[in-house]
């Protein structure tokens, strides 16, 4: 599968919905993990936390818990018929290290839903749209710092998953990095991740085709620009549509990462539009993977040719 093809979209989600809360990565502070429950309560939805959430592996303390316990949740509430949304917890590490556990076709026969989450579940999301063929949100996490401390964040997910069709247009806070219009399918994430995946099984072959969404947090330009000239040097991004930048926080003075975005990206002849509010920044956007868009660089907007959910 490339970037081209629009993917099936999961229902919204109603009033009541059962959302079940997992931890396919690092491990989740308590605290924030009540404070994210009590907003999704106050949706009035139904958040269930799955066995092994609060878990912190016994030699590495940057999982939680163990790949299998951690594989065994989230799939244990995708196949659920009970379970209307899948909310990660947290981000951090360990995504990569449980996904090949998973047992797709079952997930595949639980039928769609909604997935929710950002950062290192970036590998998850690749899979479910090379396994499930569906659309995903990349969206604020239920224990995540800037979801339970941000109105913005947290009313546009919830637009999303009650009314996606109110949340159509997202607009960038910058400026075309590269300017033009162009169409295609949105799909990305955090730039290491997406590097990181390449040539496994669980991740498109390409983004060709595709309104490529990145970012990332905590990683110096050089490590930026490494991971962007394998995805250049392996051909992933040949045939890529346009290109969306979301946040870089924590990384170097943006100035610099700035251009090195344009030194790598500027050769693709592609639209380029920058600080679209998306990542591991305050206020976050959702911005739903694998639907049909169009992406204007010089207006500052992506604009989905139908909501994010059906």
């Amino acid at each position: 599968m490339s970037g081209t093809e629009p993917l099936r979209r999961p229902a919204r989600l109603a009033p009541g919905a059962r959302v079940a809360v997992v931890a396919p990565s690092g491990p989740v502070p308590e605290e924030r993990l009540r404070a994210g429950l009590d907003v999704l309560r106050g949706w009035d939805l139904d958040p269930v936390v799955a066995p092994h959430v609060l878990d912190r592996h016994d030699e590495f303390g940057y999982l939680a818990g163990s790949d299998a316990d951690r594989a065994a949740d989230l799939q244990s509430a995708w196949c659920d018929p009970d379970v209307d949304a899948v909310l990660c917890a947290r981000g951090g590490y360990g995504a990569q290290r449980m996904v090949d556990l998973l047992d797709w076709p079952a997930m595949r026969a639980a039928g769609p839903k909604v997935f929710v989450g950002f950062s290192d579940i970036t590998a998850l999301h690749e899979a479910f749209a090379v396994r499930l063929g569906l659309v995903t949100l990349h969206g604020p996490m239920a224990a995540g710092i800037d979801f339970v401390k941000s109105a913005r964040a947290q009313d546009h997910l919830r637009s999303t998953l009650f009314t996606p069709e109110t949340v159509r247009t997202l607009h960038s806070d910058g400026t075309a990095l590269v300017p033009g219009r162009a169409r295609g399918v949105t799909l990305g994430g955090c730039l290491s991740l997406l590097s990181a995946g390449l040539g496994t099984s669980h991740a498109r072959p390409s983004a060709r085709g595709g309104l490529l969404c990145l970012e990332d947090v905590r990683e110096e330009t050089y490590r930026l620009d490494r991971c962007l000239t394998q995805l250049l040097r392996t051909g992933w991004l040949d045939g890529v549509r346009g290109l969306l930048l979301g946040s870089w926080a924590r990384c170097e003075p943006y100035h610099g990462v700035r251009a090195m975005l344009a030194d790598r990206l500027g050769g693709l002849g592609v639209p380029v539009a920058e600080q679209f509010g998306f990542g591991h920044c305050e206020d976050a956007l959702t911005v739903p993977f694998g639907v049909a868009a169009e992406l204007d660089a010089d207006a500052g907007t992506l604009t989905l040719d139908e909501p994010a959910l059906s």
